[in-house]
């Protein structure tokens, strides 16, 4: 079976230990890049990276 490539919100919010509401929060200021499946709303796995790579250039 392959690896998934993309999650939902839920699962973003789970992976970065914040509220679902937060993730949207954070596609709709663009902090976060999602794509738009039908009626879903994926998050690439790549972009959780970049996100938290983006935070540590903040953070430091």
């Amino acid at each position: 079976m392959s690896e998934k490539k993309s999650v939902r919100p839920a699962e973003a919010a789970a992976l970065l230990g914040v509220c679902r509401d937060t993730v949207y929060v954070l596609m709709r200021s663009g902090r976060l890049r999602s794509i738009k499946a039908g009626r879903a709303r994926l998050i690439p796995l790549s972009a959780l990276d970049e996100f938290l790579a983006s935070d540590e250039e903040f953070a430091a």
